[in-house]
């Protein structure tokens, strides 16, 4: 029975993973760049097949593939973060191999064996890795069941042969002993060589002549009228033509006897390249197996690093056309990859559209990040499709969109005879014909190129269209009417990108609930435009535009006022809690030292006590001796004496530790009640001691 044919379906012939993919058009992607932002994941896997299964990767419809497939690359995430510094195994593109081993007849050639040994190392190193504690990569399972273990075999092929395709000595004793002869006889013929060229008559020898190799033979140096004399056969000769290289005829004996030994060593090394195959060909789709599964996680580990570098977590995966979209910190990848090559920081954003909403309509000037928001959302849903983690924080949520059209940018073709008006016409004709509930529509400067009241009319016809339908979109535009749509129950939301107008930057913060202003007079008399033609301007605007640009010109005033107030409120905050701690840090410290003090007040209680009762037990005695009733008396009130003024000075020194404890509390003029107790007044303090008046005394403590 001959080998099973290989049929070429993925990396090693096998079906690997492969995420269905979306219906989106090529249009759709291309004017959001998603293969660039590919290219940037897949420049982190390790080979170049790990980086070609990235860049091959299309969104998925199917909202469990999807869920599935971010959980592997999360999975991932904790893999690599559990192992700081770790590297991926070397990925061998062992296709070929893999191929030739798949039909009868062939033997494997020294380089697709060695591709194969890595192929062994690789899977068994990676399957080790994945051995992980019960529960700890439950995706990643499958990965490691697919990678084929055989160290036998792997270290076969370390012996026999390296990375350069040569077949080493160790391949077999056999080889090195056939070598070793090889060898042996190499010498042999050299030594008789030099030999023979010192035997040589002075005028046919050449001086310090030297044997060396000419067409894989030996020959030795002499001058050219010597050649008749020697004889034999002349392979070369030197650039004046005065010394030709001679095979002598007693080399020619002495080569097939090396002949022969290297006949052995070809058929020796067919043998050991032939037995390897036969071994390797039974394990074959193994094999192929362990090659798909280390591209796998070859890809799966430069979307992980992608991940962590963006510290982006993945987003839960909604039902198609559910009514809600969270994004959280949204940045696009191609922004934080001109930032991380020192282009600047990039801010993010957060969108949240509410049930019921289902577009949301972007307007505001010129430069102020608009498009650059727009294509982040269709990035974001397009990468999280494709099983790639975006760049979004934990607590986003995105439904699974079937479709995602996209019209974006200039697209006149003057090969085409299309205008810009004409081109996004047919974008929208094909957005209207398609769209539905389960759809992402991204459309930048809606109803421009034409007469601003029919482009209005006309965006907010189709725009109205497609809400009805369900689909979920996302306009920018400049017309004053689209700004006018945002209505309790129409579905349409308005936001703008806030612009400093002191400054005349965009900051590219999103503000939901609020239009933008075009900022476009103001901006040409910050460009130093005539102000008199600027005024004039003005007077052609209607009372109307310029109502609305004066209350939302009120309203970014109020929100900034707003914000800097709020700000403020934060840092008062701030240093309400900072001074909270400090105070609560402050009782603390004060309990510590009332305890400690009663503590040590206890402790001097007890030790003068002790020494009060030894003093009675002394007096008893004594008077016991001496038999006097009298004197009995008498060491009796001596000793209540004593014990009296024992209770007295602890007393007294509890109170002195009380005040001590207090003293950090003490300020000049503050009443406190001394031992014994007398009411005072604080005079002054200094160096831990207080200055206390008592009426007309004054003492310190």
């Amino acid at each position: 029975m001959g080998r099973r044919p290989f049929h070429g379906r993925g990396p090693s012939g096998r079906r690997p993973f492969r995420i269905r993919g979306l219906g989106v058009n090529a249009h759709a992607l291309a004017v959001l760049e998603f293969r660039r932002a590919l290219a940037l994941v897949g420049a982190r896997a390790a080979s170049a097949l790990g980086r070609e299964a990235v860049e091959a990767r299309v969104p998925a419809t199917d909202a469990g593939e999807v869920r599935r497939e971010l959980r592997r690359v999360t999975e991932t995430q904790i893999f690599l973060s559990d192992r700081p510094g770790w590297g991926m195994p070397d990925v061998p593109d062992a296709r070929h191999a893999l191929e030739r081993l798949a039909l009868d007849g062939n033997v494997l050639e020294p380089i697709e064996l060695f591709a194969l040994g890595v192929l062994l190392a690789s899977a068994r190193a990676l399957g080790q890795e994945l051995e992980a504690p019960s529960g700890r990569y439950p995706a990643l399972e499958p990965v490691r069941a697919l990678l084929h273990e055989d160290e036998g075999a792997e270290e076969a092929i370390v012996r026999a042969v390296d990375h350069e395709g040569l077949v080493l000595d160790t391949a077999s004793k056999e080889l090195k002993r056939i070598r070793g002869e090889l060898r042996r006889a190499h010498s042999k013929i050299v030594a008789k060589l030099e030999q023979y060229a010192r035997s040589l008559p002075e005028r046919i020898g050449v001086p310090d002549a030297s044997v060396t190799i000419r067409e894989g033979r030996y020959v030795v140096p002499i001058r050219r009228e010597g050649k008749g004399e020697v004889g034999g056969i002349v392979l070369d000769e030197s650039a004046t033509g005065s010394t030709v290289f001679v095979e002598p005829p007693i080399a020619a004996q002495l080569m097939a006897e090396l002949r022969g030994l290297e006949r052995e060593e070809q058929r020796e090394i067919r043998r050991v390249l032939g037995a390897l195959t036969d071994r390797l060909a039974p394990v074959r789709d193994e094999l192929a197996g362990s090659l798909d599964a280390l591209v796998d996680f070859d890809s799966l580990h430069a979307r992980a690093r992608a991940a962590l570098e963006w510290r982006a977590e993945a987003p839960e995966i909604l039902e198609p056309g559910s009514d809600a979209l969270v994004i959280y910190e949204g940045r696009h990848p191609l922004l934080l990859a001109r930032a991380a090559a020192g282009g600047g920081d990039v801010v993010p954003f957060d969108l949240t559209l509410d049930p019921g909403e289902r577009a949301l309509v972007v307007s505001g000037p010129n430069t102020g990040g608009k498009s650059v928001f727009l294509k982040a959302i269709g990035m974001i849903a397009a990468l999280t499709q494709a099983g790639v983690v975006p760049p979004v924080r934990k607590g986003t949520r995105l439904p699974l969109f079937r479709d995602l059209f996209a019209d974006i940018g200039d697209e006149q073709s003057i090969a085409g005879s299309l205008s810009t008006f004409s081109a996004h016409l047919e974008n929208l004709k094909e957005i209207v014909a398609g769209a539905d509930h389960a759809c992402l529509v991204l459309i930048d400067e809606m109803g421009t190129g034409t007469d601003p009241a029919e482009g209005a009319a006309l965006a907010r016809a189709i725009l109205e269209d497609l809400v009805a339908r369900g689909a979920l979109c996302v306009v920018t535009s400049h017309l004053g009417a689209l700004k006018t749509l945002d209505q309790d129950g129409s579905g349409i939301v308005n936001a703008s990108l806030q612009f400093d107008p002191d400054r005349m930057e965009p900051t590219y913060r999103l503000i939901k609930g609020r239009p933008g202003r075009s900022y476009g007079l103001a901006i040409a008399r910050r460009l130093g435009l005539p102000a008199g033609l600027l005024d004039h301007a003005e007077g052609y605007l209607s009372a109307g535009e310029v109502s609305v640009e004066d209350l939302l010109e009120t309203l970014e005033r109020r929100e900034k006022e707003t914000r800097e107030l709020v700000a403020s409120l934060d840092l008062e905050h701030a240093e309400v809690e900072r001074l909270k701690g400090e105070l609560e840090a402050r009782e603390g410290e004060l309990k510590r030292r009332e305890r400690t003090a009663e503590k040590r007040a206890r402790e001097e209680a007890r030790q003068m006590l002790m020494e009060a009762r030894s003093e009675v037990e002394e007096a008893i005695k004594q008077v016991r001796a001496a038999g006097d009733e009298r004197e009995l008396e008498d060491a009796s009130r001596r000793a209540r004496a004593r014990v009296e003024d024992a209770a007295r000075e602890q007393r007294e020194r509890r109170e002195r530790a009380d005040l001590a404890a207090d003293a950090t509390e003490l300020s000049p003029g503050q009443r406190v009640r001394l031992p014994g107790g007398a009411l005072g007044a604080v005079v002054e303090l200094k160096d831990g001691r207080a200055l206390i008046q008592v009426g007309a005394l004054r003492m310190e403590l």
